[in-house]
């Protein structure tokens, strides 16, 4: 039985120190590793003139994100409607939602971001969505695209989802 403790005991010690690596790691790459937020991103076009036709975003599951302060990036999920796109962040009145979600609290600090999507880098800023119209519209395709349920309002009044509208940010910004 102490056999058994000590050698449990060891497994949990050697993926603790794996996950530590990892994530240390992880602060000095070009962008982020899966779910494990990343460094700042030093691959990419840069892209110059007005927004794109974000409707090509529609289909992608995931993009990229970087934030300037902090410098730090991270992957997440994308939502298109009517010519805009969106970020939704869940489980933020949670308690896992509390440690492991820093960004959207940063981002209400500093909103300034670099997106990678496809390669391209795009300079633009996170804003709280909180009330209003598009938020029902928005909930519709987060709900097509990733739930395969209806996400009620209550989700982001409650605060448990926040949505942020990622709009164009000046290149000189």
């Amino acid at each position: 039985m102490k056999l058994s403790l000590k050698i449990a005991v060891g497994l949990v010690l050697a993926l603790a120190a794996v996950a530590a690596s990892l994530a240390i790691a992880a602060r000095f790459a070009d962008g982020p590793l899966a779910i494990i937020a990343g460094g700042p991103f030093t691959t990419g076009e840069l892209h110059e003139g007005p927004p794109p036709d974000w409707a090509f975003v529609k289909d992608i599951e995931t993009i990229e994100m970087q934030s300037l302060n902090p410098a730090r990036s991270r992957t997440t999920w994308v939502l298109h409607y009517d010519g805009r796109i969106f970020i939704p962040c869940g489980y933020m009145n949670s308690f896992w939602g509390r440690i492991w979600k820093q960004w959207p609290i940063e981002a209400e600090r500093d909103g300034r971001i670099l997106t990678r999507i496809n390669g391209r880098l795009y300079q633009q800023n996170l804003v709280r969505i909180e009330q209003g119209e598009v938020l029902k519209a928005v909930l519709a395709e987060l709900s097509r695209k990733y739930a395969g349920q209806p996400i009620p309002m209550e989700a982001v009044t409650s605060g448990a989802l926040w949505i942020f509208e990622l709009t164009p940010r000046a290149a000189h910004s």
